[in-house]
């Protein structure tokens, strides 16, 4: 395993090119910075990231975090606790948030490019300051001035943390099913009882407190997810001073042996067992789903990041093995002389695809948080409409694609290192380990497939969708204008970009028909859609380098823009042409073999 090393130049290239920084920087809220002054505190947070938290990962790998089954307090790995009151007293988790709740008031973009940064390093924990920012969102867009007044800045600092409690044994996925109870009280509390599963960091040693954001029903609910009611349910209960007081009525009984992502704990949270925890309303009863998707939304955005950033890190490691590791020889070398296994053909295949996934899925999370800073900030109402159409239309698709090539990435390093690889010593099997709970993470990729054909195609009646396919359609007179050299980038994309369009059109109309039709097709639809999202995103990085070499710019690296953007386009979008069957195939086969003989 390599010393992690932020890639700031990748990160300053989509920032520059992919992302309109010196437009976010004129809208209202981030009038204060420019685009140098992000870069600049990036860097500074990267250095604190490479040299505090990175080296952690192993020994939180090897350590993992420990319950007590007494007391139910849970103990980080070593070095946790104290890496994260430096990261608190350096004032970082504060950066992309409003000022008047202690925030730096930074557009949310820079927020995902030191997310990128602090998951690449260690992912299980970046998990600990990730749920508190989703936490932090729902609160700042539902909660009630007294709840932000008493919660929020605390949260932001990161001296308190925050959680989701959604699932329960029963449940899985199926949030309507839940049963953890919330009953009124005279004061205007509710006492909340029930068992919560997969809960992470539901209790840890590294904040002083833990705001839990806890779905429940109230007797009179309604079954099903118009039932649910969201709640603020603190670890401490909050003095009138804004100090810690006594231990709120609810505890962690266990932690779950995981695959991967051992040092961040995942919790069982019993709440309840002695009378009922106190809890506080979050807007109206029977509201908590709509007001969880905020927090959902937001939280699917990060899981797409922790694909990328993982798949940064193997691909880091893998690319410094490729450049150190003699074996064979390699076509046209010496003979006598083993070669560097970079030299091989295959291994070079496998690396590129690496380079070109992971440059793909961070233009792909870095353009959706461009559009949620426009679809918050920007004067405009119809633009802000517009970027907030754009958000809808391509959650699924960063979080269910960045996912699904975290794994592949993670995969390929593994397989660069050969039988090495395979060996816990080389440090690799940790980042596949890791990454492989991101396709579960926030609605399973299945889930994020049927919510595109099921929800967002339909959005305005398949306008918004018919508009994105428009937007990539405009990128093709611009690509015929740099002459051959984007001419493959401009045949596969138009090519792709075909096939989707008659997909998405069948999915439209048969989905109507039969939504068995559509839902059997979700997942490699989505994989299309993906793609060809990734191949536009890559073109206007080719476009963007072709550009700069024609105006006699030297630079090696956008030489290396320009030939991992052909190479995306030329090795890895063509598979959408292939994805059209499945998609158009119907749900028959699918489900013809009964269950018994599956």
């Amino acid at each position: 395993m390599t010393d992690y090393q932020p890639p700031f130049r990748d990160i300053g290239f989509v920032l520059d090119h992919l992302v309109d920084m010196d437009e976010l920087c004129q809208l209202e809220p981030f009038k204060h910075t420019d685009p140098a002054t992000i870069k600049g505190v990036l860097e500074e947070y990267g250095r604190f990231v490479a040299d505090q938290v990175a080296p952690l990962n192993r020994i939180g790998d090897e350590q993992g975090s420990v319950h007590d089954p007494v007391t139910g307090s849970v103990a980080t790995p070593d070095g946790f606790a104290d890496a994260y009151r430096q990261y608190v007293a350096a004032g970082w988790g504060a950066v992309p948030f409003p000022a008047e709740y202690g925030g730096g008031g930074f557009p949310w973009v820079m927020g995902m490019a030191m997310q990128e940064i602090i998951t690449s390093a260690n992912m299980a924990f970046s998990m600990a300051p990730l749920l508190t920012q989703g936490a932090i969102e729902m609160l700042l867009e539902h909660g009630s001035e007294e709840q932000k007044e008493i919660y929020v800045q605390k949260m932001v600092t990161g001296e308190w943390s925050g959680t989701m409690n959604l699932t329960e044994p029963q449940a899985g996925s199926d949030l309507g099913a839940i049963r953890t109870k919330a009953v009124k009280q005279d004061d205007g509390t509710y006492l909340i009882t029930g068992t919560k599963i997969f809960i992470t960091f539901g209790e840890h040693d590294m904040a002083d407190n833990i705001v839990h954001l806890v779905l429940a029903r109230t007797p009179d609910a309604p079954p099903g997810t118009k039932g649910i009611s969201c709640f603020v349910v603190p670890k401490l209960m909050v003095n009138d001073d804004g100090s810690v007081g006594a231990r709120n009525d609810l505890k962690c009984v266990s932690i779950e042996h995981k695959l991967g992502i051992k040092a961040s704990p995942t919790c069982v949270m019993s709440y309840g067992d002695n009378g009922g925890a106190v809890g506080y309303l979050i807007g109206e009863e029977n509201q908590g789903m709509r007001y969880m998707f905020t927090m959902m939304n937001n939280a699917r955005l990060s899981v797409g990041l922790e694909g990328m950033s993982v798949a940064e890190r193997a691909y880091q490691d893998s690319r410094q093995y490729a450049q150190e590791r003699r074996q064979g020889r390699a076509l046209g070398s010496e003979a006598g002389e083993q070669s560097l296994i970079v030299e091989h053909p295959d291994v070079r295949r496998m690396l590129m695809t690496q380079k070109a996934l992971v440059e793909a899925m961070r233009a792909v999370i870095y353009v959706e948080a461009e559009s949620i800073d426009l679809a918050r900030h920007h004067p405009d109402p119809e633009m802000r409409e517009v970027k907030r159409d754009l958000v809808e239309l391509l959650t699924p698709v960063a979080k269910a694609w960045c996912t699904d090539m975290g794994v592949e990435v993670a995969s390929l390093a593994i397989q660069v290192y050969g039988g090495m690889g395979f060996m816990e010593e080389s440090g690799v099997p940790q980042h596949f380990r890791d990454v492989r709970i991101t396709p579960i993470y926030e609605g399973t990729n299945g889930i994020q497939g049927m919510d595109l054909v099921g929800r967002k195609l339909p959005l305005k009646g398949g306008g918004v969708v018919t508009e994105f396919l428009s937007m990539i359609a405009s990128l093709d007179p611009v690509l015929l204008r740099h002459g051959t050299r984007l001419k493959p980038v401009r045949s596969h994309l138009a090519e792709a970009l075909t096939t989707l369009a008659d997909t998405t059109h069948w999915i439209l109309e048969h989905g109507m028909d039969d939504p068995r039709d559509a839902l059997a097709g979700a997942t490699p639809y989505l994989r299309m859609f993906s793609l060809v999202t990734a191949g536009w995103l890559m073109a206007r990085q080719a476009l963007v380098a072709k550009t700069a070499l024609d105006n006699g710019e030297s630079d090696p690296s956008i030489e290396a823009k320009l030939a991992t953007a052909l190479f995306f386009c030329e090795h890895i979008l063509p598979a959408a042409n292939g994805l059209a069957p499945a998609v158009t195939a119907g749900f028959a086969s699918t489900m013809a073999v009964p269950p018994e003989l599956l």
